[in-house]
């Protein structure tokens, strides 16, 4: 029988993610394509923080016949469940592993890997001799070319790629049930849906900094071959999902592709498309997009506006819209070849607000823009930041909510016009760039979550996910979720309803709601409002409470008593 072990290593790319809770398209390709070759074949998945956190599962991986790794990260990011495989990691797992024809896929065999923003990638040539194949095109069409070759890895094309965005439908659906091994499914894992690849900007070159123009235009799956997907996902007892994986969900089949920077958006494309997976996942829980080009909104509003109503319509709340913004310095702007000016940048969020910022059931607006800026672009100056700033604070001025703002540094990808400057200019703001980011952090990042999530908003289906010393991190799933410190140790992989109490600078503290004073710990009291350490020894001393009128009496300020009726399940 025919053994294939697929290693996620996790992907994190312009237009895809794939570190937990988010499962990428790729190891789904990959197991598609081996059961579309044998369908009695013996298909593994392991995360490699399985692998981390269990050594016995090498054992697994050294019995395969082949051994599939994906990996790479082409975009700085911050994560709370599991971090990419790096390539020393790489190596001392996979040098002992003789049996197995092993394959490296995934961003880090096309463009290296990127560990953090503000650095070089490491090339693929440190992790070449562990690797039978390292495979710039797509895995699943070269591994397809290796299992049909006998595994004789000799005289493959690696650079092999689908013909035609159709290609992908059989892998797609047929690999879906492998997400069943994932160690997040099924109530906490999150599918990120390709919609298509490349971009239409391509035809003037792209961004400076971005590795999806090299994939050439944009190719569009068609509707019904996303549906057939998300129906063999949601079989497969999937409820999250994302369409994520594309430059500009707006953009989605949009007319004038080739002719045009900016094709005109197909508002009727995208309305069958969710249409199509409602229909087909009536009883999903999530339903998110991410990435949205802000000159597209800016250029074609009545278009994007009919859009964005399509996404509320049938989406679930607390989604985000992914804006590059990049910079708004127009020198910047020219340099790199970016997709919108300030004006630009302004309209889409005025739109987004205008038709997402009204709160959904799960207590975040419907749908917002979130800002990505990154530094070190070329010709960027100490100014760049002034501008930037300044931007910024007009949205706050406006009162116009921004879901999120990320500030990263650039990370020069191979083959990209910014990988011939390198990282000159990052050396050379760091101070600049980290005194920005504390400003912005300081002075509006924590005004605008509170006019987000006010105090006592509910939150609701917070899964946990992580501890941090007697504080308990979770977010609700979907596109850029807020992080969330609930005060006490709760179990992991649980779903809470939580109201806000405090903030951070870019996260919030909440209490599981309703509160039950008589179980909760001495940490989880304190955080109430108005309690502390010293009522909250007090509230344990006189435990057992059944009325708000227990409550008042143990409380040396009764009045006290009746502001926590919004917290807890006293009456």
């Amino acid at each position: 029988m025919l053994r294939v072990s697929i290693l996620d290593g996790y992907v994190d790319e312009p237009t895809c993610l794939g570190v937990p809770p988010y499962i990428s398209p790729y190891p789904r390709y990959i197991a598609g394509a081996v059961w579309d070759y044998d369908s009695r074949a013996a298909v593994s998945y392991f995360t490699i923080d399985q692998v981390r956190n269990d050594s016995s599962l090498v054992k697994n991986l050294a019995a395969a016949d082949v051994l599939v790794v994906i990996a790479g990260m082409s975009v700085p990011g911050r994560y709370l469940s599991g971090f990419p495989v790096s390539p020393s990691e790489l190596i001392a797992l996979c040098h002992p592993l003789s049996r197995p024809v092993k394959l490296l896929c995934g961003p880090a065999a096309r463009h290296g890997f990127g560990m953090a923003g503000g650095r070089s990638v490491t090339q693929t040539d440190v992790v070449k001799q562990v690797f039978d194949l390292i495979v710039p095109g797509d895995g699943e069409v070269v591994l397809t070319a290796l299992l049909r070759n006998k595994l004789n890895p000799e005289s493959l094309d690696v650079n092999q790629c689908r013909a035609d965005p159709s290609d992908i439908r059989t892998y797609a659906t047929k690999g879906a049930r492998i997400v069943q091994n994932h160690p997040f499914y099924p109530d906490c894992l999150i599918t990120e849906l390709e919609t298509y690849r490349g971009c239409s900007r391509s035809i003037t070159g792209g961004c400076s900094f971005c590795s999806e123009p090299q994939k050439g235009l944009p190719q569009f799956r068609a509707v019904e071959d996303i549906c057939a997907e998300v129906e063999a996902l949601y079989t497969a007892g999937v409820r999250h999902f994302r369409l994520g994986s594309q430059p500009c969900l707006f953009s989605y089949m949009a007319h004038g592709v080739g002719d045009q920077e900016f094709p005109v958006p197909n508002p009727d494309a995208v309305e069958r498309l969710f249409k199509g997976i409602r229909s087909v996942a009536p009883h999903l829980w999530t339903l998110h997009i991410d990435n949205a080009n802000p000159g597209v909104l800016a250029a074609y509003p009545d278009e994007c506006r009919q859009i964005a109503h399509t996404i509320v319509k049938y989406h679930t709340p607390g989604d985000v819209a992914a804006l590059g913004v990049e910079s708004v310095d127009p020198v910047v702007i020219s340099k790199n070849n970016l997709k919108a000016s300030a004006e630009d940048v302004l309209d889409a969020v005025r739109l987004l607000n205008e038709v997402g910022a009204t709160r959904g059931v799960n207590g975040l607006p419907e749908l917002l823009p979130g800002l990505n800026f990154i530094a070190g672009l070329s010709g960027e100056t100490k100014h760049t930041f002034t501008l930037n700033y300044e931007f910024l604070r007009t949205i706050a001025e406006e009162g116009l909510l921004l879901r999120r703002i990320n500030l990263r540094q650039v990370i020069p990808i191979p083959g990209t016009p910014m990988f011939e400057s390198g990282n000159t200019t990052i050396r050379k703001h760091k101070a600049e760039f980290q005194r920005f980011k504390r400003h912005v952090r300081e002075t509006l990042e924590q005004p605008l979550l509170k006019r987000l999530v006010p105090q006592g908003t509910l939150l609701t289906d917070v899964c946990t996910e992580t501890y941090e010393g007697k504080l308990t991190f979770g977010r609700q799933l979907g596109s850029y979720p807020l992080l969330i410190g609930i005060p006490g140790i709760f179990p992991l992989h649980t779903f809470f309803n939580v109201k806000v109490i405090d903030y951070g600078y870019r996260s919030i503290t909440a209490l599981p709601y309703p509160l039950d004073v008589n179980t909760a710990a001495r940490e989880t009291l304190e955080a109430l409002p108005g309690i502390g350490r010293k009522r909250a020894l007090r509230l344990l001393l006189h435990r057992p409470f059944h009325t708000i009128g227990d409550l008042q009496r143990a409380l040396d300020d009764p009045q006290l008593a009746d502001t926590l009726t919004d917290y807890l399940g006293l009456k």
